[in-house]
């Protein structure tokens, strides 16, 4: 059953409002609120799928009761009520992220469009949390070793701030998993997670492909073109292999974190960006700045945090842990029941150098499960697990 708030200075357009609202559906509940100090603490106190608020009101008008209500609950559409003067103000509170504006009088079908839209709108926000709560299980960190624990506790502390994060490691070993946590922990995981594979874009497409080009700027550019740092406006960019990096586009994203600004490639025009950057590599990065590889200064600005995520070789406990969570991960993927792994079969892949990390144990799993016995014995180990 939707709820809806109708927040307005004037009784005589409140009962109005109410009335078309719900003659519309039987099932909307409609509550009032005289003016923006008590329609706020009511928002505050309840969980409404809509509110419409007028834009002049006494003790608190409605682009401060749009502002508040942003920081607290962004997920709840505003419709704001605007009166003939208050039309330019009407339209600014759409940049603010009001969903629409309805003028005085009402106009009755404007009126319950806007409303219906608006509730849909709403719908669609509680969906996808639900696909998002799902689609974390993806990123799901596993193991309870000691260094998987203390990486945890400093994405509990870290995630919830705008730090910047450098997240070092061989290849493998999860690094990515550690940016989305990062992300779907934060206060901007409403937003895009935007990836950048620096290592997979030949140098000369780089600094188009994360700050976007105008038409005309190289052969190819046939129309102006949004990169990713635009992309990932309001949430995370994560650039993985960041040590694989040309000097030039280092050279612009070092701007970019100085002052949050971008310009495509071919013009001069600075565009605004509010991203939070998390980097990724494989390499030792004051290694490839004595050897002139990269920039110092971009370094110190990245690795505010620092996150060293370990080799599966020095984290052989949670070996067991892992070898589960693919079993059941993978047997959900095709289908299949879950395949159980005998005690010395554990034991034996707890033996194993893994020089691919857990990437190449996932691998190994599938194999075993596709291959195997019912039960995963020590023989298939050795059999089809050979490295």
């Amino acid at each position: 059953m939707p709820k809806i708030l109708v927040i307005e200075d004037e009784a005589a357009i409140r009962r109005v409002l109410k009335k078309i609202i719900s003659e519309e559906n039987a099932t909307y509940e409609v509550e009032e609120a005289e003016d923006g100090l008590v329609g706020m603490e009511m928002i505050k106190n309840n969980d409404y799928d809509l509110v419409l608020c007028d834009i002049k009101m006494p003790k608190m008008d409605g682009v401060e009761v749009l502002e508040k209500t942003q920081k607290i609950k962004p997920e709840i559409p505003m419709l704001m009520i605007s009166g003939h003067g208050d039309l330019d103000t009407a339209v600014q509170t759409m940049r603010l992220g009001a969903f629409d504006y309805i003028s005085k009088p009402p106009d009755l079908n404007r009126l319950l469009n806007a409303v219906r839209n608006a509730l849909d709108k709403k719908s669609l926000v509680v969906e996808n949390k639900k696909l998002k709560k799902k689609v974390s299980k993806n990123y799901e960190m596993v193991g309870d070793s000691d260094a998987i624990s203390h990486i945890k506790g400093i994405i509990e502390k870290v995630a919830v701030t705008d730090a910047r994060v450098l997240i070092t490691g061989p290849n493998g070993t999860g690094k990515e998993l550690v940016a989305h946590w990062l992300h779907e922990k934060s206060e901007r995981s409403k937003s895009p997670m935007v990836e950048v594979n620096c290592a997979a874009i030949p140098s000369e497409l780089i600094e188009s492909e994360l700050f976007g080009h105008v038409k005309g700027s190289f052969t190819g550019a046939n129309k102006d073109r949004a990169g990713k740092f635009e992309a990932a406006n309001g949430g995370t960019i994560f650039l993985d292999e960041i040590g694989d990096m040309s000097l030039s586009a280092q050279a612009k994203v070092l701007r970019a974190l100085q002052e949050n600004k971008i310009s495509r490639v071919g013009s001069d025009r600075d565009i605004k960006v509010n991203v939070r950057v998390v980097a990724a590599t494989n390499k030792n990065l004051k290694k490839e700045i004595s050897e002139g590889n990269f920039r110092e200064d971009l370094y110190h600005r990245l690795a505010v945090i620092l996150i060293k995520v370990p080799a599966l070789n020095d984290r052989r406990e949670d070996i067991p842990l892992l070898i589960n969570f693919f079993a059941e991960k993978i047997a959900n993927e095709q289908g299949t029941a879950k395949k159980s792994f005998s005690d010395k079969a554990i034991k034996k892949l707890q033996e194993y150098d893994w020089t691919g990390n857990i990437r190449e144990l996932r691998n190994v799993v599938e194999r075993l499960i596709i291959l195997g016995n019912t039960e995963v014995s020590e023989d298939d180990v050795k059999l089809f697990a050979s490295k």
